[in-house]
């Protein structure tokens, strides 16, 4: 009897302590007023690009924040109101990408946005 009752509280124990966990799970998954955007940057015939510099632009206090592609092109910037609309581009050896934008209409709490850097 006393080892089922061990066995009930050590389970008791563990659901109390993964709850929080659950729960803030939940609390992310729902949570409306953050984004992110993530994408690739491609050369103008469509080749990943390694090591272009993505401009991120808040275009409410034109703040911005930057990013070193990896390898594939592949970038992301996270943690980002949903209330404002943000600007990005990328560069590389000289040339540019079009500017694009991610507005506060788009409601995808996980945008995709991919940049092609222009021939110069």
């Amino acid at each position: 009897m006393k080892r089922i009752l061990s066995v009930l509280a050590g389970a008791l124990v563990v659901c109390a302590l993964g709850t929080p966990a659950w729960a803030q799970r939940d609390k992310q998954k729902q949570d409306t007023t953050v984004r992110s955007v993530e994408g690739a940057v491609t050369d103008a015939d469509g080749n990943p690009v390694s090591g272009a510099v993505v401009y991120l632009t808040n275009t409410k206090t034109l703040q911005v924040r930057t990013y070193n592609t990896k390898e594939e092109g592949r970038y992301v910037f996270q943690g980002l109101s949903a209330n404002i609309d943000y600007q990005l581009k990328a560069q590389y050896q000289g040339a540019a990408s079009d500017v694009k934008t991610l507005s506060v209409f788009d409601s995808r709490s996980q945008a995709v946005i991919n940049l092609k850097i222009n021939k110069k």
